[in-house]
Formats: C-alpha cells, sequence, structure tokens
C-alpha cells in the first residue's frame, strides 16, 4: 500500500492586483506539511505551475527549496515528484535535480531526446515506494508539452491530442501498477466561465481527450486547471486545482489537495482535502455593479474584520466615467481593514454593443499586464510567447511600476 498526496498549480510569487502573496504560501505549506506529516504520506505530487513566473523571484524560490527541505526532514521516506507547468521554466526547475534526489525528489521539466531524436521514456518514468522498500507504483510523470517533446503522428485530427495520446499510450507499455502525472487541459473539464485569468494562462494549447488516460492508468494527477474537479465523472483522473485563489471568479472554488490512496495496483481511497483560506475574497456588490452611491453606502456599512484583512473588488455601475470614483471609495474605507484589488467599472450600453465589448472589456480587468501581452503576441504569431522575451517584458513592467511609485512619493 501507498499513500499518495497530489497537489498542483503553487503559482510562488504570484501578486494579487499588488498584493504580495508570500504569507498566503507559507500558510498553505504550513498547513501541506502537516497533512503529509498527520496521514504519513508517501509520495507527494505535484503537478506543475510551481512558480508564477519562469524567472521567479529569489524569494518566491526560497520558499519553494525550505519546503522540500522541510518535509523531506521531517519525513524521512517521504518520497516528491514534481513536473513542470507552463509557468515554470522547465530548465530551471530542473537544473538543481542532482541536489534534489539527495532530498528524495525527482523533478521533470525537460522531455530528454536519446542520440537517435527519439524521446527517452525512461527518464519520464519514476519508481515509488512504499513503505517496506518495495516499488509499489511507476509514476508517468509528464511536464506540460510542447510542440516537439511528443511523438509526431500522421493524423487528420489534431495532431496534439494524438501526439500526447501516442506519449502515453507509449509510457504505458508495462505490467506495473501506474500512476500518470500530467499539466494539461483535458476535454471537458471545467472553468469558471468569468475566469478569464485562467483562460489566457491555458492560451491557444490544444484539450487533450479524457481517454488519452487509459482505464489501466491506477490514478492520474493532472495540473493546469485552477478548479478542482473530476474529469468527464472520472473517479481517478483529477485536477487538484490551485490551493489558493488566483482571481476573483476563484473566489467559490474548494481549493486544497487529493490524498489517494493505491493498493495491489488499484486506487482504494480517493479523498478531497480542502485546505483554509489564509485571505478570504469578497465583492461589492455580491450581484451585479451598482450605483456609485449605492457602493458608497455599502463600504461605509462594511463590518469590522478580524483576523486577516480580505481581498475587496468592488463593480461600481456608471453612466460616464466619474475620475474621483477610487477616491471616493478609499475614503469610504478609511479606517476599515480591507485591501481594495480592484475597481470594475461597468457602463450603461445598448444591449447589441454590451453584448460585443462586454467580454472583452471584463477579461482584460482580470488579466494582468503580462497576461495581457502574452495573449496579444498568441494571436498575432499563433505561438507562445518566448521565455526571454517574456523575462523582459517583466523587467520593464517592474521597472516602470517602480518609477511611478518613486514619482508618487
Amino acid at each position: 500500500m501507498i499513500r499518495i498526496l497530489h497537489t498542483a498549480d503553487w503559482h510562488l510569487g504570484q501578486t494579487f492586483f499588488g498584493y504580495d502573496r508570500a504569507e498566503e504560501h507559507k500558510a498553505f505549506l504550513d498547513w501541506l506539511a502537516e497533512e503529509i506529516r498527520q496521514n504519513e504520506i508517501d509520495a507527494l505530487v505535484i503537478a506543475g505551475d510551481v512558480v508564477d513566473v519562469s524567472n521567479p523571484s529569489a524569494a518566491s524560490q526560497r520558499i519553494y527549496y525550505e519546503f522540500i527541505y522541510r518535509v523531506t526532514a521531517e519525513n524521512p521516506k517521504l518520497q516528491i515528484v514534481i513536473v513542470a507547468g507552463n509557468h515554470d521554466s522547465a530548465a530551471r526547475l530542473e537544473a538543481p535535480l542532482p541536489l534534489l534526489q539527495a532530498m528524495r525528489t525527482e523533478v521533470r521539466g525537460v522531455v530528454r531526446k536519446l542520440e537517435g531524436g527519439e524521446i527517452d521514456y525512461d527518464h519520464l518514468t519514476i519508481e515509488l515506494k512504499n513503505r517496506e522498500g518495495e516499488v509499489e507504483v511507476l509514476c508517468m510523470a509528464v511536464p506540460f508539452l510542447r510542440q516537439g517533446d511528443y511523438p509526431v503522428v500522421e493524423t487528420e485530427g489534431n495532431p496534439y491530442m494524438e501526439g500526447v495520446r501516442e506519449l502515453y499510450a507509449r509510457l504505458l507499455q508495462t505490467n506495473q501498477a501506474i500512476l500518470a502525472v500530467g499539466h494539461l487541459q483535458a476535454t471537458g473539464s471545467e472553468i469558471a466561465e468569468k475566469d478569464y485569468s485562467e483562460r489566457t494562462v491555458i492560451g491557444g494549447l490544444e484539450c487533450v481527450s479524457p481517454d488519452t488516460f487509459s482505464e489501466k492508468i491506477a490514478y492520474t494527477a493532472l495540473g493546469h486547471i485552477h478548479k478542482a474537479q473530476r474529469v468527464s465523472g472520472r473517479e481517478n483522473v483529477r485536477y487538484a486545482g490551485s490551493p489558493i485563489p488566483m482571481s476573483f471568479a476563484e473566489k467559490h472554488y474548494h481549493h486544497g489537495v487529493v490524498m489517494v490512496i493505491l493498493d495491489e495496483g488499484c486506487a482504494v481511497d480517493i479523498r478531497r482535502i480542502e485546505c483554509p483560506q489564509s485571505i478570504p475574497l469578497i465583492s461589492v456588490p455580491g450581484g451585479e455593479a451598482a450605483s456609485p452611491e449605492k457602493i458608497i453606502e455599502i463600504l461605509r456599512d462594511l463590518p469590522e474584520v478580524d483576523g486577516e484583512a480580505p481581498y475587496l473588488e468592488v463593480k461600481v455601475l456608471l453612466e460616464e466615467p466619474e475620475p474621483m470614483l477610487r477616491q471616493e471609495i478609499e475614503e469610504a474605507l478609511a479606517g476599515k481593514k480591507y485591501r481594495l484589488a480592484r475597481i470594475v467599472s461597468a457602463y450603461r450600453q445598448e444591449e447589441r454593443v454590451e453584448k460585443e465589448v462586454d467580454g472583452w472589456k471584463k477579461g482584460l480587468q482580470e488579466m494582468s499586464p503580462l497576461q495581457i501581452a502574452q495573449s496579444a503576441f498568441e494571436k498575432v504569431y499563433q505561438a507562445e510567447m518566448p521565455a526571454d522575451l517574456t523575462d523582459l517584458f517583466q523587467e520593464a513592467y517592474i521597472s516602470a511600476t517602480r518609477k511611478e511609485e518613486e514619482e508618487g512619493e
């Protein structure tokens, strides 16, 4: 028997509308470390997007490495398997592998090739042992797949979908019990209708059919979608979801991890473990946008808060732009323990015009400057923005932001 904990989409280093989230991530990792200890977990599987950007800050890397050191020291038999997501730098994540292996941690970021150009399938296969030191399951540790990472399949259908299906099929050629890991979007997976940030993360990536994951696989641990869910109703094919909400559209998600117990090649127990949310997300009003007068009234009546200050989203319905709106909102919140994250301005328009622009406008409000740039790049060039260009944009944005702050002082 082997106990596995499945998690994904940590996005360490993410800032939430300008607010640093390091303390939230530390609180989650403290909770996760305790769950590993209490449940006597044998293997921790992290299905991608460990960090939020491909060139993470020193602080977020420190949080990541301190966690690995801590849990492997506290749990001498714990094994960790990590695959890279689309937000991670595959090479950067895998670079310290020799050091991490000394802490029983395996990382798969790069799909390696043999001399003839064939994929090194052995590198993507990791043995997971039970407490008696016996190999209980083979882990198919597949990172986020980019063009060239999967076999070329002659097909009239979707070459990405068929290539990914073929890669998993070749990995499956064994009689051992199998745990599959992937960072991808499965057809039928559920995304919140207004979660534009998550749609941008997915970008133009093709979906993968759930039947890619054979019935022979005991459990499939997926990352990439932030909402925890079963895929196509299959109990043993799951997204763990993100541990903390990445946008206001995710505030009602049930965040946590999945614990799986495998015995004799079968998943005998699969259960969700919800993690506590350290900082709540609040929208005012809770429904559709309201007039500025109504908003100010609601904000003045907001109750006092015990504990951490919530993130606050304010949705205002306007007839025309109001330059003093933010100042009025901040004055209404004066002395109250809330973090004003964003103000969403909606305008009264004819129904036809509103239908045309509403989705685009709300989408931009949900997206960070980097996500907007990445989306524009994908639409123009039909490809993902290269990592070096992403890093350059981030540097320019941070520099411009700091200059604005200095001038404001």
